[in-house]
């Protein structure tokens, strides 16, 4: 037979072209996708697959008879430190950011996070939902790795530096991208977590075709606990509940998350994506207690003792299921190994074949041997919890040991009202103090602690907002961000509409000499409300300038010159009466 030997060849070097084009996309799709999803507020014992008897998740509880489950799984016990922790692999005194407001809620500018590791590796990124990990530059979800951004500002809906009237439906929100980094406001139909599973569903749609990493953080059950009625309405009523509204917004989620795996399965992305859910810290409202100490008084806590802002097991052990088809964790097993939101970033990068880099340097550890089954412990022997400050408000500087706990797979050394040890196998609950009969534990985890301050203590520094950084300008400062040494500064629309008596400096660094443009308000440009002040003065960078305040004007205007380098903004509004309350907005902007 004759072979017609051009177009033979060309058929073949046709097919080695196609193959050689399609080899990166190949790879790429090779590549598992990853969501994480996390909920704000919601408790280990909030959720019926743990046995909650009242609270209805079908759909979570379908999650959980499908993942790997780490039962002795611990974040920090209240928003931002997990969240930093979770995003770098890091403590969360180290990070810089370990608090809720007060100016401790941004990461120091040379920690990674898992959106630039992701980014790097070649992955599409995005982050819908709460970040709370600051809201200027550089330290916004769109300046730490993530090419989509849909979000709210600050802790919560309706909190200070959220957009002024926002209430969990109907809200306006910031949307960012890689060609608007800048940022704009967007109004958005609907209650808020169905917006953010829909945003998260659309990142995902418009990257199907490519690897991508999802960070879905959700703000509820957050107070204020606000849901359609439709979700709340089975549990009105029942007195075992103590706020059917929380619960709610709970069966809202399980619902989100119903949709969000349905539509997954429809795209073909199910079997190579892994799918995290898990919640920030203990219960706010799932239960009622006596302190944030004590067992729940009415209500379910899965047995522990202590809610959210307790360093007791209830106040920081949370849910964590991961399931990913392809990789082979599915079919509901429990890991009971001590583990921790430090560990997800260099899981995940182990998971995903990503070379952690030298910039990242976690103290977390990949927990991916635990997961393919294997029967060596790990190098971890011990773990630490801090509430840097204290409960209650702040009071820092932070002190060592203070309002802390060294966990082990068998005890835990409570650092709070004084020094208690427990059992946790033999005492789940944390009932009797066994610091007595134990004293060599007592030591061993007092020396086990030290290495932890020791590295944390140095950063436990100011980190500072950006003035003139082109990527933010103008930009807007919030009350919420003043560096206070005791107590919270206004934080909410509640607190700023009473125009407390109070003011604080802002941290900043200005990043270009020049003439800088700075108003002052007592609320936020769009809400359209005059300054109710005679005089306003300010203080920057070794200057003070004060003027009288025209009436009617909803902001007070300075030009002044700045040197480039770190310095302090002080801000002080006076009434009729000489008494002076902080500009709770000021927006700073260059004029280059």
């Amino acid at each position: 037979m004759k072979t017609h030997l051009p177009q033979f060849l060309s058929c073949v070097l046709c097919l080695i072209a196609t193959a050689v084009n399609a080899a990166p996309n190949d790879t790429a799709a090779s590549k598992p996708n990853v969501i994480l999803v996390m909920t704000d507020d919601q408790g280990y014992g909030d959720l019926g697959c743990h046995g909650n008897p009242i609270l209805k998740t079908p759909e979570l509880d379908q999650l959980y008879s499908e993942s790997i489950r780490f039962t002795d799984f611990h974040v920090s016990p209240f928003c931002t430190p997990t969240r930093a922790s979770l995003m770098t692999g890091n403590h969360s005194g180290y990070t810089g950011a370990y608090r809720t407001s007060s100016g401790r809620t941004m990461l120091h500018p040379d920690e990674k996070t898992m959106g630039h590791l992701f980014a790097e590796a070649g992955y599409a990124t995005g982050m819908v939902g709460k970040w709370h990990l600051g809201d200027n530059a550089p330290h916004r979800p769109q300046d730490r790795g993530f090419q989509d951004v849909v979000w709210h500002r600050c802790g919560g809906v309706g909190q200070a530096s959220d957009y002024w009237g926002n209430d969990y439906f109907d809200d306006t929100y910031e949307r960012a991208s890689v060609n608007n980094k800048q940022g704009s406001f967007e109004k958005f139909e609907g209650y808020c977590t169905d917006v953010w599973f829909r945003e998260g569903l659309r990142f995902v749609e418009q990257n199907r075709d490519k690897p991508f990493f999802l960070y879905l953080p959700l703000n509820a059950p957050h107070g204020p606990y606000r849901v359609p009625p439709q979700w709340a309405e089975p549990y009105q009523g029942n007195k075992q509940v103590s706020n059917p509204n929380f619960y709610g917004m709970i069966a809202n989620i399980d619902h989100n998350m119903g949709i969000l795996r349905r539509r997954l399965h429809e795209l073909g992305l199910e079997e190579n994506t892994i799918l995290i859910f898990m919640t920030d810290n203990g219960t706010a409202a799932g239960a009622k207690f006596k302190g944030l100490d004590s067992e729940a008084l009415l209500g379910y806590n899965a047995g522990m003792r202590g809610k959210k802002s307790s360093v007791y097991d209830g106040g920081h052990r949370v849910p964590f299921f991961i399931h990913w088809p392809k990789g082979g964790l599915t079919g509901g097993r429990d890991i009971d190994t001590l583990a921790a939101h430090i560990d997800v970033l260099p899981t995940l990068a182990d998971l995903c074949e990503i070379p952690v880099l030298d910039g990242y340097d976690p103290d977390g550890i990949s927990l991916k041997p635990l997961l393919n089954g294997s029967q060596v412990p790990l190098e971890r022997k011990h773990h630490v919890v801090q509430f840097h400050g204290g409960a209650g408000g702040t009071a820092l500087p932070a002190k060592p040991y203070e309002y802390s706990v060294v966990l082990t797979e068998r005890w835990r050394l409570v650092n709070s009202d004084g020094q208690t040890l427990f059992d946790i196998e033999a005492d789940p609950a944390q009932r009797q103090d066994v610091s007595a009969q134990y004293p060599e534990v007592v030591q061993q985890l007092r020396d086990a602690y030290q290495p932890f301050w020791d590295k944390v203590a140095p950063r436990l520094s100011p980190v500072r907002i950006d003035l003139g950084n082109p990527a933010q300008n103008p930009t807007v400062l919030c009350s919420q961000d003043w560096y206070m040494p005791t107590g919270n500064p206004p934080w909410n629309f509640g607190s700023i509409a009473r125009l407390p008596k109070v003011t604080g400096p802002w941290m900043v660094e200005v990043k270009n000499a020049g003439r800088y443009r700075i108003t002052l308000r007592q609320y936020p440009e769009e809400a359209n409300k005059p300054v109710v002040a005679v005089r306003a003065k300010l203080q920057i960078a070794g200057e003070e300038e004060e003027r009288d305040v025209m009436p009617g004007s909803e902001g007070v205007v300075f030009d002044v010159n700045l040197p480039a380098g770190p310095t302090e903004l002080v801000t002080w509004l006076y009434d009729k009466r000489g008494k002076a309350g902080g500009a709770y907005f000021t927006e700073v902007e260059w004029l280059p």
